[in-house]
């Protein structure tokens, strides 16, 4: 099957030759993958096992040749994020650190988080009890290496957004720009979300951090809405420093 057919069969949009992402429906949560000539990173659980199931479906639809994906990274520790990660069975999976230890001691929280949000109790039950924790702690850059010349940098750029940002930079070539996915560090589709674990007086910085990985010509990929360039980025900046009164 044609490539660029595969994605959009499987619903997705494609952002590079080898990069697209959903948007996921009810919380318009952002999932993306990218595919080396070896491996293939998904970035994103979903909110429930379905959902992280059918992704793991979805990108397999896309690699063809009964390829799978081999990779996971979580860019925070929000519900609809990672409650899907057990669907993806034998993947290496990443996140900033300190996200283990979160998760393990967090279950009944992303549980009770996932059933205020309006996941079905037993759903977010099931997802909490299995859920699985990152094999691979990110503190400052980790770059992976996909295959046939496809490598994505992942950063922990946090706290920001949570206590623990990570985002995902996959480099440009010459037919496509870099590409920033960037959790909830941004968000497009409404006014970004500052709960309990967020850490404001670091969010600016978070943001710059993203802007220095991507650059002015970059596609930033926000956690919720539609892509983005670093103008937008920069006004959300500004936006949050003055919400929060920091520089």
């Amino acid at each position: 099957m044609d490539v660029a057919l595969a994605w959009d069969e499987a619903g997705w949009e494609r952002l590079a030759p080898h990069v697209g992402r959903r948007r996921l429906p009810v919380w318009d949560c952002t999932a993306g993958l990218v595919v080396g000539g070896e491996s293939a990173l998904m970035i994103e659980a979903g909110s429930t096992l379905r959902e992280g199931a059918e992704l793991r479906t979805q990108a397999r639809r896309i690699l063809g040749g009964g390829r799978r994906v081999t990779h996971l990274a979580l860019t925070h520790p929000h519900f609809d994020h990672v409650l899907g990660a057990a669907a993806f069975a034998g993947v290496e999976l990443y996140g900033a650190v300190g996200l283990d230890t979160l998760l393990a001691r967090g279950r009944d929280e992303l549980r009770d988080s996932a059933v205020r949000h309006g996941v079905p109790l037993d759903a977010a039950a099931e997802a909490a009890d299995l859920l699985v924790h990152p094999h691979h702690m990110v503190c400052g850059e980790w770059t992976l290496d996909l295959g046939g010349g496809v490598q994505v940098l992942l950063a922990n750029v946090g706290p920001g957004h949570s206590g623990h940002d990570m985002a995902v930079l996959v480099p440009g070539t010459d037919s496509s720009p870099e590409i920033v996915f960037c959790g909830d560090l941004v968000e497009e589709s409404g006014e970004p979300q500052a709960g309990s674990d967020a850490v404001p007086s670091r969010w600016p910085a978070a943001l710059d951090r993203l802007l220095d990985l991507g650059g002015d010509d970059a596609l930033y990929v926000p956690g919720h809405g539609a892509v983005v360039n670093a103008e937008f980025v920069r006004a959300q900046r500004a936006t949050l420093a003055a919400r929060f009164g920091v520089s």
